[in-house]
Formats: structure tokens, sequence, C-alpha cells
């Protein structure tokens, strides 16, 4: 797919379903993401492919931080939490592992890099003919879910990449 109508077309899907992104496309998809512009060079992105069990752990640490700003949630809610991980065939958990006080690259510029590999994925797997959901929410700034993907609490999600093939 040529650049410009990879550009035009893409748009976030409403529903992704099976089959996700095969190993080889994931691959090549995560090597276009890191090509993105990067101030200083420092490759701050960190891209976490959640397999069945950390899908599992991220969707109890997402749940559990929900239940803890929202203490009166049903069993029944926090259950509907832990399914919005689950729902998508691929997930990738776009993160910036923030270098502090590094003299030349603030960490806005750090985190602002890690967003445009995430467009770089995006329109990777767009190309691909996979369709893609950028998705963050308050989980995204919880330090328990941070942890569950191995980000320290100063760290940032920036993307919650949900892949596959787009229903229509």
């Amino acid at each position: 797919m040529d650049l410009f109508a990879a550009i035009d077309t893409r748009t976030t899907a409403a529903r992704l379903v099976e089959p996700g992104v095969s190993p080889e496309h994931l691959a090549r998809i995560i090597e276009a993401a890191g090509r993105a512009p990067d101030h200083g060079r420092l490759k701050p992105w960190r891209f976490i492919v959640l397999d069945e069990e950390s899908r599992e752990t991220f969707a109890r640490a997402a749940a559990e931080a929900k239940r803890l700003r929202m203490p009166t949630l049903s069993a029944e809610q926090v259950e509907a939490e832990r399914n919005k991980i689950r729902r998508s065939p691929t997930i990738i958990v776009a993160g910036c592992a923030v270098r502090l006080e590094h003299p030349k690259v603030p960490q806005i510029e750090q985190v602002i890099a890690v967003g445009a590999a995430v467009q770089n994925l995006i329109l990777a797997a767009h190309g691909l003919g996979y369709g893609s959901m950028w998705k963050t929410g308050a989980a995204a700034y919880d330090p328990g879910v941070k942890a569950a993907v191995g980000l320290q609490a100063h760290d940032h999600i920036v993307a919650i990449v949900h892949l596959g093939t787009r229903l229509t």
C-alpha cells in the first residue's frame, strides 16, 4: 500500500476479531514502529506484546485499578473491565521508559517519540491489512497497571493498541 493511501484510508476499527497479527507481521510492525523520530536516539519505546498469560495479568491489574478508583463497582462491572483487554486478538502496550533528568531530552519529548512510534505501528498494521484501535484510559496512568507490563511508576503507557481483523 502506498504511504498516502495508508494515511488517507486508515480509520479506527469499531471491533476486531480473529485472526490476530501473524508472528511475521508482528515483527515487521514493531520494526516499523522503531523507525520513529527520536530526539537523542534514546529509543524510549517499549512494545509489550501481551500473550495469554500477560494479557490476563494486565486485565486483572486494569480491573483492580478501576475497583480501587470506584469501590462501589459490582463484580460484573469489574469483570467487564477485564473483558475489555480480552476482546481483541492482538494487544501491544506501548510504553515510554523515561530517562529522568536527561540533559538534552526532556520527558515530554521522550513521550512524543513513543507517540510517533505508535503512529508508525498503526500505519504498518493498516498497510498489512489489520484493523487497529488506540486506547488508554485511567488504567494507563496507574502504577500497578504499569508494573504489570514491566514499567516503572515514573514511566508512561502511551497506548494500548488493539490489533486484529476488522469486523465489517
